[in-house]
């Protein structure tokens, strides 16, 4: 039964780990109003020495962007709440706004965060937001299917929390409650909210399904888009949960940039977490920022039951023997030789951190040349070895390699930590399994600790 009380700031808070501070993302609008204050009321009963930060992103999209920040921070200055104004300043893209506009948001929000020693940010996604979120996506997804394509991963909806580049939690604990709801609680305390006119603009697909939300038969849409997505989620944290397990028990990194799986990985009967296992391990090795195609993937376990094979998919080398499944980064289209940055992501697939500041310093791959003077007794077949080592990052000054990703000598100018590259920017609570499951294949940075007891309290699905 989905929560519809005004009075919800202890159920909905109360199993989070609030000790070092918040920041409520506040655009002004009713939800994000209703979450500021709510938490408020939680902090000030029960962790009143807690850090809270309202922080409001200007987009400087629309007329009157700056002028609804300014009265965001008004009401919070009254009610004795930090609050900061961040711009997303430069120029704008001319396609794809709303997507370069999320990105933007949560950069700015984690950077906030951050420098306050904030690891948490809370935003306002009410399960209103949840169902028209669920809804489109169930329309492009049978888009996709009509096209040959499927997933289905997105009729989920919105996960409970997501972590942000590995770093910062985003969590919605909100995802259960009506806006209604909120906007009731509003009235009685007297606290205005802002209405964002492109909320009403017929013209994007929120507002279109927001509409017809709001007809004779919305409720019961909306209860039934509330199963759906429920069942959903379900479905995608078991297929994570074995995937995780099948990465366990049948991948194995034999040196830098070289995976191998058992050959039973191919042969077992649970097919559909062996893909999605796979899936997740092609990009990760390939530097992909999204998961293999579905249907491409399937169609290459396919071959990898049938026997012996060498093909290239999401960048990455599939070399079936007898010996094993063999993946590693192929040699194309690799990252040109460029000056060394520190914290900078090389190809999708590493976090390059420099210990040499003094200049001249150029990371570029080690090629095949300097990758067949590499000794090692590492278990790894030399030629596969010599391969995956070709497409590594690699320290140059002039023609002298000074260090590369896998060198076994003492520490040298270069670190280059693996990242789990379809999960290094975006992580949804949802897929934490075969997360932990590949960043520990690899050697990635351990996951931060999530910032609630058991993600899904917070989800669209409240245990009222």
């Amino acid at each position: 039964m989905l929560v519809t009380e005004a009075d919800l700031s202890d159920r909905l808070f109360s199993d989070f780990d609030l000790s070092h501070g918040a920041v409520a993302a506040v655009s002004g609008g009713s939800d994000s109003t209703a979450l500021l204050f709510l938490l408020k009321d939680h902090l000030d009963r029960n962790t009143p020495a807690a850090k809270l930060l309202a922080v409001t992103i200007d987009h400087g999209l629309r007329p009157g962007s700056a002028a609804e920040a300014q009265a965001v921070a008004s009401v919070c200055a009254e009610h004795g709440i930090a609050h900061r104004t961040l711009v997303w300043s430069g120029p704008k893209p001319s396609t794809g706004v709303p997507a370069a506009a999320r990105e933007a948001r949560y950069r700015l929000l984690a950077e906030a965060a951050e420098e306050e020693g904030i690891r948490l940010i809370l935003t306002g996604h009410t399960a209103d937001d949840q169902v028209e979120t669920a809804l489109m996506r169930q329309a492009r997804d049978e888009g996709a299917r009509d096209e040959g394509a499927r997933d289905g991963r997105g009729l989920a909806g919105m996960a409970p929390a997501t972590l942000y580049d590995w770093r910062v939690w985003i969590a919605r604990p909100l995802l259960g409650t009506r806006r209604a709801a909120l906007r009731e609680m509003l009235k009685r305390r007297g606290i205005g909210w802002i209405e964002d006119p492109t909320n009403l603009d017929q013209r994007f697909e929120r507002p279109r399904v927001r509409t017809s939300l709001a007809g004779a038969d919305g409720e019961r849409r909306f209860e039934e888009a509330i199963a759906r997505t429920r069942q959903a989620a379900a479905e995608r944290e078991a297929l994570g949960r074995r995937a995780a397990m099948q990465i366990g028990a049948f991948a194995s990194r034999l040196a830098s940039g070289l995976i191998r799986l058992d050959r039973d990985f191919a042969a077992g009967e649970d097919s559909d977490a062996a893909i999605y296992a796979l899936r997740i391990l092609l990009a990760t090795v390939g530097g992909v920022s999204f998961l293999t195609d579905e249907a491409r993937c399937r169609a290459l376990f396919e071959r990898l039951r049938s026997g012996t094979l060498c093909a290239t998919l999401s960048r990455t080398v599939v070399d079936a023997r007898r010996a094993g499944i063999f993946l590693y980064r192929e040699a194309r289209n690799l990252p040109a030789a460029a000056p060394a940055e520190d914290q900078a992501i090389w190809d999708g697939r590493r976090r390059i951190t420099l210990s040499d500041r003094s200049g001249g310093l150029v990371i570029a791959p080690l090629g095949s040349a300097a990758a067949k003077g590499v000794v090692a007794e590492d278990g790894a077949p030399a030629s596969l070895r010599r391969k995956a080592l070709t497409a590594e990052p690699a320290a140059w000054r002039g023609s002298e390699c000074l260090d590369f990703a896998g060198a076994d000598a003492v520490p040298g100018p270069m670190a280059a930590a693996p990242i789990v590259s379809p999960f290094a920017r975006f992580l949804p609570s949802f897929d934490l399994p075969p997360a932990e499951a590949v960043a520990t294949l690899i050697g990635a940075a351990p996951l931060p600790t999530l910032p609630c007891r058991g993600h899904d309290r917070g989800g669209a699905w409240a245990k009222a």
